[in-house]
């Protein structure tokens, strides 16, 4: 419904009301209802998982129409970062948020900061996918009530022209809300403890919950050590009780993010269920590091049968058993295999480095089987990009039989190689990493984990170093309402983003000529006018 249609409407239920409802105005009632258009945290689910959806199916038509995200862990960053895409690219097409189970873990736990293993409250997790809808409808609100302004001010100077291209820009006006991944981790408990968060995180507006195949009284964070899998089954258990989450609560579009920590973990804490040769039980097992025994073995040991022999997976003081090492790849492509076989729409393999051909190896394996398999990939802050980038330059030099005596491969992080011609090459790589992974790899969404943590501590660093130093207010001035003001940054209003604007209205819409306004005159706002 257009916004002159919305007025038509609500004008019709005001004047069927009769003399009770005179001082209600219809355009003021459609302003209200276009500010708010979303009601409930499941309309947002419904209404991302059909966006993400179609960008699924457009991706699987030109990989070059991948999807790209960044980590948030606050409402107020999330709704600067979808401002910012609006202000620079016009629309917020392909554009996603991911929320970090780390980033709660270390800025949102009530213990205090905690590192990601899942030792944080269940609960913070819907609560910041609300939060950050929360501050993304009133980036809705705000950037409408401007438009609305622009209106009113175009018909009071009989401008009609005017008039109708703010008309149009109203009833085309594109939502901030976009999908969210919300990370799930390992389901912080069995199948029912799993199923019950799902639900109240598809409540708060999660349309793509991504979950991990950890053990989750051991989970790890997937760029450290120790990490320990489960059996399949078990994995896939908590896969359908996403499934029927999303299913309840009437959002069958949901987007489950099934996400192998194989390639790094080399350890399971149970043997899996085989009902015979060839199951899926039975293949989990076959990657288990074992020795054969003669006879019965030695008292509480634990054996099985593997070809007609008797072995002994290899078990740890921890009482975890330990896989064969090189397994991993083999272990991450049937993880990924049985996940989309079993319910889940796309894939994350974790990685210990952004190398697009290691990820594209075992997605052609995948492809195999599952021809249209695509992946949501961390670009991680965890990786180190220039290194790691500058030392595959250094290699594939090296194999093409190129000259690289110049260059120390150990210390190829260092400065003084920014300027070289090698070190252009690894920034040119990295800048096209997410389009030719997503042409070469099946990623269909890259996405940064913590991006916002690392930024929110660069900018606090240097001005903290400017304030407190010689420069005192200049600091402040030069280093960031200098450049808020001429870049156009809308948080230099900092009243009108925290609702000052949308207040006002509301006053007026109440209270008519008695509205005390704050937007008048004496509003130190106005010098950010010119």
């Amino acid at each position: 419904m257009s916004y002159s249609e919305d007025i038509s409407k609500a004008t019709a239920v005001i004047t069927g009301n009769g003399k009770p409802w005179d001082a209600i105005s219809g355009e003021n009632i459609a302003r209200m209802r276009a500010q708010n258009r979303f009601k409930s945290g499941v309309d947002i689910a419904r209404y991302t998982a059909k966006i993400m959806r179609e960008d699924m199916a457009a991706y699987d038509a030109d990989p070059a129409n991948y999807t790209q995200s960044l980590g948030c862990w606050h409402g107020f960053i999330a709704q600067q970062k979808l401002i910012s895409i609006k202000k620079h690219f016009g629309t917020t097409k392909g554009r996603y948020i991911y929320l970090s189970g780390w980033m709660i873990a270390a800025l949102r736990s009530e213990f205090g900061p905690l590192p990601d293993q899942s030792m944080h409250e269940k609960t913070s997790v819907p609560a910041l996918i609300e939060e950050i809808y929360t501050f993304l409808k009133q980036a809705d609100a705000r950037e409408l009530g401007g438009l609305f302004r622009e209106l009113d001010a175009a018909r009071d100077a009989g401008d009609e022209v005017k008039a109708k291209q703010v008309q149009h820009q109203i009833d085309n006006f594109e939502t901030h809300v976009v999908p969210i991944i919300a990370d799930i981790d390992a389901g912080f408990g069995n199948a029912e403890a799993t199923y019950l968060l799902a639900k109240k995180m598809i409540e708060a507006g999660a349309c793509a919950l991504q979950i991990e195949n950890q053990v989750s009284d051991e989970k790890q964070c997937g760029h450290q050590d120790g990490k320990v899998t489960v059996p399949h089954e078990d994995f896939l258990a908590k896969i359908r009780a996403l499934r029927y989450a999303f299913m309840e609560m009437g959002v069958e579009d949901g987007i489950i993010v099934s996400r192998t920590d194989s390639l790094g973990a080399g350890l399971t804490k149970q043997i899996a269920f085989t009902r015979e040769p060839g199951d899926i039980g039975d293949q989990y097992n076959s990657f288990l590091d074992c020795e054969e025994v003669d006879g019965a073995g030695n008292p509480g040991d634990v054996l099985i049968n593997r070809d007609g022999k008797l072995m002994r997976p290899k078990r740890l003081p921890s009482n975890l058993f330990q896989f064969r090492a090189g397994s991993g790849e083999d272990r991450c492509v049937l993880d990924c295999i049985t996940s989309l076989q079993n319910g889940a729409d796309l894939l994350w393999i974790e990685t210990e480095k952004p190398h697009i051909e290691q990820i594209a190896g075992m997605v052609d394996r995948i492809r195999e089987v599952i021809p249209n398999a695509k992946l949501a990939y961390n670009n991680s802050p965890s990786f180190n990009w220039t290194l790691n980038f500058r030392q595959q330059v250094f290699d594939a030099w090296e194999q093409g039989g190129k000259d690289v005596s110049a260059y120390d491969r150990a210390k190829l992080m260092s400065v003084d190689y920014d300027a070289t011609p090698l070190a252009q090459e690894a920034d040119d790589r990295i800048r096209t990493f997410q389009r030719d992974a997503a042409a070469r790899a099946g990623i269909f969404h890259h996405l940064i984990t913590l991006p916002t943590y690392h930024t929110a501590a660069l900018s606090t660093d240097n001005l903290a170093k400017e304030y407190f130093g010689d420069q005192g207010m200049l600091g402040y001035v030069e280093g960031v309402q200098r450049k808020e003001i001429r870049e156009g940054i809308a948080c230099v209003k900092h009243q009108n983003m925290s609702g000052s604007d949308i207040g006002d209205d509301h006053k007026e819409y109440f209270c008519g000529e008695a509205a005390l306004k704050a937007a008048g005159k004496d509003n130190t706002m106005n010098q950010f006018a010119a």
